[in-house]
C-alpha cells in the first residue's frame, strides 16, 4: 500500500554538503527528511518557488524532452529504503500506457515538485522511516563528517 505524501519542507545548509527535505503525509501526522545533494536541494527550492532559469538546467531539460514526446510525469514513488538509501519511481503516461523509471528520490521530486506531481510512499518505508510528530528535524550530526550517502 502506499500513503500520500507531500513536500513539507527544504532545508538547505549553507554550512554543510548535506541538505534535506522533508516529506509528510497529506492526511497523518507521520513525516520524514532524506538527505540530498546541495545541487538538487537548489534545483527543488527554485522549481517549488516557481523560478525559471534563464537556459534550462537538468531536470528543467529533462521535463522538456518529455512534454515534447508527449509524456507526462504522473507520480512519483518511493518504494524501498535499503540500508539508509531510499529508491524510488518517476511513473510517466506515455502514449503506450505507464512507465515506470528507476530515480533517486530527490531527482524525481525536482522533476515533479513544479508541475505538483503527487508523490507516494510505500507504507514499509513510511513506517520505517517516520516518526509520528508534526515538526520532525533532519538527522544532522555536528562534529563529525559523513561521506554516507542516505539518498
Amino acid at each position: 500500500m502506499s500513503v500520500p505524501m507531500e513536500l513539507s519542507r527544504v532545508l538547505i545548509l549553507d554550512s554543510s554538503p548535506e541538505q534535506f527535505i522533508t516529506l509528510a503525509e497529506k492526511d497523518g501526522a507521520r513525516s520524514f527528511a532524506i538527505k540530498i545533494g546541495t545541487a538538487e536541494a537548489v534545483a527543488i527550492d527554485r522549481r517549488l518557488r516557481g523560478e525559471a532559469p534563464v537556459r534550462p538546467q537538468t531536470h528543467e531539460l529533462i521535463d522538456n524532452i518529455l512534454r515534447a514526446l508527449g509524456s507526462e510525469v504522473e507520480r512519483i514513488a518511493i518504494h524501498r529504503l535499503e540500508g539508509g538509501t531510499y529508491y524510488a519511481s518517476v511513473l510517466l503516461r506515455t502514449a503506450d500506457g505507464l512507465v515506470e523509471i528507476d530515480a533517486r528520490p530527490s531527482d524525481a521530486i525536482a522533476l515533479g515538485v513544479g508541475r505538483g506531481t503527487p508523490i507516494e510512499v510505500a507504507e514499509e518505508v513510511l513506517a520505517e522511516s517516520a516518526e509520528e510528530r508534526p515538526d520532525i528535524e533532519p538527522p544532522i550530526e555536528t562534529g563529525g563528517n559523513d561521506d554516507d550517502d542516505d539518498e
